[in-house]
């Protein structure tokens, strides 16, 4: 992690997140399942990373990580430090973390379907939020709920009305707004449009895009979609079986792609200039976490794969001044792959 800071030139001053070899597992009664191995992750003020991956990749585990929600049992973060703004959150008492939840760092999940409570309307369960971190009476907090509300496109008189009075697009604005409530400096977004259709998706990120601009918040966007990348994300960070195979800035990632599981995502999408192109999928499935291959994870999938591979894990090494890579051939100068894109 010194590593990729000194090569970055980044004052850590100018962090707003710093991830330093957080391991995280699950004890289950069949298998240890190993979620997160060790990752390293930096995100600037002001900046959006996206944390890419398919499913089971461990990006939600790190969000969990992130905020100290990891349930235990059955998940245990073996290692690692996370520094929100300088705090190490893993060493935060429950008050402390009481205090930065909804105030420092908030958090978009996953299924907006499900992520409000429907016994409350949503006016009251933004000015929950508000009311929490900020020194007002119940009055003043749910006048400022409406404000919110209106904020991200939702009149405000419907602050007394219920989730299931409103439609998933709706319902995801509602949730964004009670994130933003109090000014957070960092949010994450753990796939906040996967359950939209793609005209809603696309006013959900506009809309996202202005809230980052006017809050000056940094976030961490989590998807596995690569157009929702290009659209909203400054840096990316490429997450497989729990490990981080590749990261950079998007001009790195996007126009100078280097890792073999990066290049399999960037040859499964369509070829929307050739619509009789036939699709080009990464063969076999993502390995069992609880039994992961010898060496680099993506062994057992990678077309470049040699014996070296299986011989030890790959460590993030440097190819420019923000473009770092985890293979091995870039750690040995006598064992270089042929690229195709």
């Amino acid at each position: 992690m010194d590593e990729i800071l000194e090569n970055k030139k980044v004052n850590p001053e100018e962090n707003i997140l710093e991830i330093r070899n957080l391991a995280v597992e699950y004890h289950t009664d069949d298998a240890l399942v190993k979620a997160v191995n060790g990752i390293d992750i930096v995100l600037r003020k002001q900046r959006t990373l996206g944390l890419v991956g398919e499913t089971g990749a461990g990006k939600t585990t790190t969000a969990l990580a992130i905020m100290n929600l990891i349930p235990d049992p059955p998940g245990v973060i073996t290692s690692g430090t996370i520094l929100l703004d300088g705090e190490d959150v893993l060493k935060m008492k429950p008050k402390d973390l009481e205090r930065i939840r909804g105030r420092k760092v908030s958090m978009i999940f996953q299924d907006p379907m499900t992520a409000l409570n429907p016994v409350f309307t949503v006016g009251e369960q933004i000015a929950s939020a508000i009311a929490l971190h900020e020194d007002v009476n119940k009055r003043e907090a749910f006048d400022r709920a409406k404000e919110m509300l209106e904020v991200v496109g939702i009149p405000g008189e419907r602050a007394g009305e219920y989730a299931h009075q409103f439609s998933g697009g709706m319902k995801q604005r509602v949730v964004i707004a009670i994130a933003l409530a109090c000014n957070s400096s960092l949010l994450i977004a753990d796939e906040p449009t996967t359950a939209l259709d793609v005209t809603i998706q696309a006013q959900v990120l506009e809309l996202m895009n202005k809230l980052k601009q006017k809050y000056n918040t940094s976030m961490l966007l989590i998807t596995h979609d690569l157009g929702v990348v290009a659209e909203v994300c400054d840096d990316v960070c490429i997450m497989y079986a729990g490990y981080i195979m590749e990261q950079g800035t998007l001009e790195d990632v996007f126009e100078n792609t280097m890792h073999p599981y990066t290049e399999g995502l960037f040859n499964s999408l369509p070829d929307m200039e050739n619509r009789q192109a036939e699709l080009k999928p990464i063969p076999g499935l993502m390995p069992d976490p609880s039994n992961l291959p010898p060496g680099c994870p993506f062994t057992t999938r990678c077309s470049y794969a040699a014996d070296k591979c299986t011989e030890s894990i790959p460590q993030l090494k440097r190819i420019s001044e923000t473009h770092f890579v985890a293979c091995k051939a870039y750690e040995d100068v006598n064992f270089q792959i042929a690229r195709n894109r």
